[in-house]
């Protein structure tokens, strides 16, 4: 089907409580705000995606700029690539970032995702591969010693053998013992997130110390937007450097890149600019070499991710789990990309109604 035409696009928002809070250096995060879409075609085909929103107060504007987005593509052809170019030239004053660039990602998502119902097809197929698989590894926070030791043993449990951590601690020292901690309860392969706490002197410091680890990698050092800083941390470290999740579309991506930044790269599909946003920057890491790997969004990042050649790891946390039908959940620490249309998303109606905002 090819000559469906948009219809309307509906917007709720929910607040999920999490199951338990996520502490890290910059904050806690005690719930998921989503909005929740739905894009209708006339021809009966719905396309679904979900927003996360990071902070309440921000659900209720960018729910109002989907649906003012939705209105302004209504009558339009389910044409993914045109609709982003309208959307993304509709923007070039305003600018196509934060919520204005997380509404227009999620029209982009929606629509590509009603393509690919549409088509009977999942997303991977629709884009020229088929639903794959790749390694996952389980997002934790940053509770303490005793916190570590109980996400990693909950961590194996759901079969995970790579686990990420958040630490910042006061000195390096804690991180250190922390992530002992874990490795004595039984973790094999250890990431780490400063979220962006450190200044570049101090990272390369921390970096040393922690190198007896063996990490997988290192995540946002320093502030998300200084490439130049991350590039100067990388080339100093031995453990690989990874940035990306706070990246605005693939421009700056490239930004990066012209700073010499080369180390590895994890996209968030609505922070890079949706399907769309994200088949523009993996054309970049592949031009440069660069290993892709996803934040959040596991049942649409496995998909992408199937279609990515240099594919890394898939991130994946519970926080959305309650309000889909069939969430991606993944098994003995691998992810199975969905084989029904489009992306597999559809809600838990009645968790929904729960979380209505």
């Amino acid at each position: 089907m090819t000559d469906l035409k948009i219809k309307s696009v509906k917007t709720r928002a929910v607040n999920v409580p999490l199951s338990a809070p996520h502490p890290t250096a910059g904050g806690t995060v005690t719930s998921a705000p989503l909005v929740l879409i739905d894009l209708e075609t006339d021809g009966g085909v719905t396309g679904r995606t979900y927003l996360f929103c990071y902070t309440a107060f921000a659900l209720k504007p960018v729910a109002a700029l989907v649906q003012s987005f939705g209105e302004l593509i209504a009558g339009d052809a389910l044409a993914p690539l045109e609709i982003y170019k309208k959307l993304q030239g509709r923007l070039r004053l305003l600018g196509p970032q934060g919520l204005t660039g997380m509404a227009a990602a999620g029209i982009d998502m929606a629509a590509w995702d009603a393509l690919a119902v549409a088509n009977g097809t999942p997303l991977a197929s629709l884009l020229g591969g088929k639903p794959g698989t790749v390694a996952a590894y389980h997002s934790c926070g940053m509770g303490g010693l005793e916190a570590a030791a109980k996400d990693t043993e909950a961590s194996l449990k759901l079969g995970f053998d790579t686990i990420k951590f958040k630490i910042g601690y006061g000195d390096v020292a804690q991180d250190l013992a922390v992530l002992k901690a874990t490795r004595k309860a039984g973790a094999r392969k250890l990431l780490v997130d400063y979220n962006q706490s450190l200044d570049v002197t101090s990272a390369i410091a921390r970096e040393r110390v922690l190198e007896e680890m063996d990490l997988v990698w290192i995540e946002e050092p320093t502030t998300a937007d200084d490439y130049a800083g991350h590039a100067t941390i990388a080339a100093a470290a031995a453990t690989p450097i990874q940035i990306g999740e706070n990246m605005w579309g693939p421009t700056d991506f490239e930004k990066a890149i012209a700073e010499g930044f080369t180390d590895g790269i994890m996209l968030d599909v609505m922070k890079i600019g949706g399907v769309t946003g994200w088949m523009k920057a993996t054309v970049l890491a592949e031009i440069h070499g660069i290993r892709v790997s996803s934040h959040l969004f596991p049942e649409v990042s496995a998909q992408l991710l199937s279609v990515t050649r240099g594919a890394q790891l898939l991130e994946w946390q519970d926080w959305v789990t309650p309000v889909l039908a069939e969430p991606l959940i993944p098994k003995a620490g691998i992810a199975h990309a969905g084989t029904a249309p489009g992306c597999g998303i559809a809600w838990n109606e009645s968790v929904v109604a729960k979380c209505l905002v």
